[in-house]
């Protein structure tokens, strides 16, 4: 369980630049999947169901001007940065799982 920051920036303005605390990496992944799927709500208001894949997720974090996250690191109390590409492989980890656990339910 490690304190976890989330760095948003949108577009390529400063002011759009937001961010979000999680208490574990989990937790950020799936805020980060909770993001997305806001994004498609709004572009498809009418839409009774979201459905997605995971290249349309990709797609839309790598269009972000930038994301990233701080990840708490006990051993030497500091927060490790993190980019896109960190953040794809721990949200294809996160699907994979959940994708398992559903099959097995």
């Amino acid at each position: 369980m490690a304190h976890t920051i989330l760095l948003v920036q949108p577009t390529g303005r400063p002011e759009s630049r937001t961010y979000s605390d999680y208490e574990t990496v989990t937790e950020c992944m799936e805020g980060v999947c909770k993001i997305f799927e806001e994004h498609l709500k709004r572009v498809n208001p009418t839409s009774p169901s979201i459905t997605y894949d995971i290249s349309q997720l990709f797609d839309f974090i790598d269009q972000l001007a930038d994301l990233s996250c701080l990840v708490f690191q006990k051993s030497t109390n500091t927060y490790a940065p993190h980019d896109k590409d960190w953040i794809k492989e721990k949200i294809y980890i996160l699907l994979r799982k959940q994708a398992e656990q559903a099959r097995m339910d």
